[in-house]
């Protein structure tokens, strides 16, 4: 295996599997490095990791690593200086690795005391290069899934039928395919719009994503200083912060949702009087 990239330097391309995207408390349980030398050259590793801790089954039917599959592997520490190693000097590539990756991999040479100082490192996401080069709007969705250039792009109509033709086309293609939710459930694709809606729906309270469903299906705060807590827990403890929302710069459909919560707060008799 060959490369054409133009390199001063070795540029490794890693991926990771891992028990989950919790940069924090998720751990590697395979790392692969490919590095390219700038002479053209390929050099390839490979390593299955023992993580420590169970491998969720919902991680597992992504990437299909079980816990009997590392149980003889070696733990991230016992590896950590011969993987530094094998990238020293490298610049670091990767499929959303600056996000993921990169965050995810230096946490664990950390926790094994291990240095690997990304400063001087340059770091290439192929992800974000195909999401800046390849166009993500209506126009681009026309041409992929119905092969047609959008004449009057832009104008309501010529954009609205293109939608129905586009959603039509995906209906058509997606078929019986399996899809993930934001949840990371999956669901069949069917041409049914309550599928449809599941897939595509966000967890918003209200339209501008102020408020959102959190995992255990409560009502929580998505911005500023109560980020990630119960709407009805800060609404209880600080009333003002109410009366704030209600005469801020926020949407009216914001303030609504945030009353309705407010008045079932009072209607369960958790309210002060």
């Amino acid at each position: 295996m060959m490369h054409q990239l133009v390199l001063k330097k070795p540029l490794a391309f890693f991926d990771l599997e891992t028990t989950g995207i919790n940069v924090t408390k998720d751990r590697v349980i395979d790392i692969c490095i490919i590095k390219a030398l700038p002479g053209g050259e390929v050099v390839r590793k490979t390593q299955r990791v023992n993580p420590g801790m169970p491998i969720p089954l919902e991680s597992s039917m992504i990437h299909g690593i079980y816990d009997e599959d590392v149980v003889d592997a070696p733990p991230f520490k016992a590896i950590a200086r011969t993987l530094a190693q094998f990238m020293e000097g490298c610049d670091l590539a990767g499929f959303n690795c600056n996000r993921f990756d990169v965050p995810l991999l230096v946490e664990e040479f950390l926790r094994a005391n291990v240095d690997f100082d990304i400063k001087n490192r340059r770091l290439v996401d192929a992800q974000r290069i195909f999401h800046l080069m390849e166009p993500r709007n209506l126009s681009a969705a026309y041409k992929f899934y119905c092969n047609k250039d959008l004449i009057g792009a832009h104008g309501a109509e010529a954009d609205t039928i293109a939608t129905l033709e586009v959603l039509n086309a995906q209906v058509q293609r997606y078929m019986g395919m399996v899809a993930k939710t934001d949840s990371g459930q999956d669901v069949v694709f069917e041409n049914d719009m309550d599928m449809l809606h599941s897939l595509t729906a966000n967890k918003n309270v209200d339209l501008a994503g102020r408020m959102i469903i959190n995992d255990k299906g409560e009502e929580v705060f998505n911005f500023g200083k109560h980020k990630g807590l119960p709407v009805l827990d800060v609404l209880k403890k600080e009333p003002s912060f109410y009366d704030w929302m209600l005469k801020g710069e926020f949407p009216l459909d914001t303030k609504r949702r945030l009353t309705e919560i407010r008045l079932r707060m009072f209607s369960n008799g958790n309210g002060r009087k």
